[in-house]
């Protein structure tokens, strides 16, 4: 019976679906650098799932904040999101026209989420960088999330191979050896050979600053997951652990 009872929770454990797989919010333009009139009118789409496992999709709700940091200020662009369905999950998704030259900041605050795998709340603070027309006067600006990655390698313009860092702040300080998860959006060219390649893992130092060589083109995320100092109700109105992530998107191309 003890060897029935030990294999039973050996199967429990170890041989079930991980549904505890990394959630990223995606905030992803149609185009990171704007180089032309033509180009001018952006796309944004809005997702909360697993990137490199290309899903499952998670519904969203109804974004808190939605906005840019750009030349012209700071602007609220929650009036903007046009919601969609995707496989049964609401998504979102924006348009905006760039106007002058400079580097906006787009940003999204999403509703929080209940996971029941994991039981916490989730809400990922992520912005985005597109550079228009050469101008490269702001990149390195805080938006002042409650947790923020503020970029010390300059957001676009990146080649693959390039070394990514930045720093992880929660309410304006450096977080010291705070973790960071990356992962890259897969395009369906790369199946992982094991679960560890999926989502990759690096601390930050003493300052809070981290570092990664992204070693494919495309998007790429970066997640410093914090807990919360604060419990957050569930959707059932018990008091939950809550995860507060700062996530910031980069794009890389191969050199050619």
């Amino acid at each position: 019976m003890l060897r029935y009872l030990l294999l039973a929770l050996f199967s429990a454990t170890f041989l079930c679906p991980l549904s505890a797989m990394a959630h990223f919010q995606e905030l992803i333009p149609s185009h990171d650098i704007v180089s032309t009139p033509s180009e001018s009118q952006l796309s944004l789409s809005l997702k909360f799932t697993h990137p490199m496992s290309q899903g499952p999709l998670m519904n969203m709700a109804r974004p808190v904040q939605f906005g840019v940091v750009g030349p012209e200020g700071k602007q609220d662009l929650l009036a903007t999101l046009q919601s969609q369905s995707i496989q049964g999950a609401q998504t979102f998704n924006a348009q905006y026209r760039i106007k002058r030259p400079g580097d906006y900041l787009f940003y999204v605050e999403p509703a929080a989420y209940w996971e029941p795998a994991e039981g916490k709340m989730i809400v990922h603070y992520t912005k985005v960088v597109v550079d228009a027309f050469g101008m490269e006067d702001n990149w390195d600006a805080e938006i002042g999330l409650p947790v923020e990655i503020v970029p010390l390698t300059r957001p676009f313009g990146l080649w693959t191979g390039n070394l990514f860092q930045g720093v992880v702040k929660r309410n304006g300080k450096p977080v010291p050896f705070a973790e960071v998860e990356v992962e890259w959006r897969n395009d369906g060219s790369i199946t992982p050979p094991a679960d560890p390649y999926i989502t990759q893992v690096v601390h930050a130092d003493a300052n809070g600053t981290f570092s990664y060589v992204m070693p494919k083109a495309g998007w790429w995320g970066f997640a410093a997951l914090l807990e919360g100092k604060k419990p957050m109700k569930n959707p059932e109105g018990k008091e939950v652990p809550v995860e507060r992530g700062g996530l910031i998107w980069v794009f890389t191309r191969d050199m050619k």
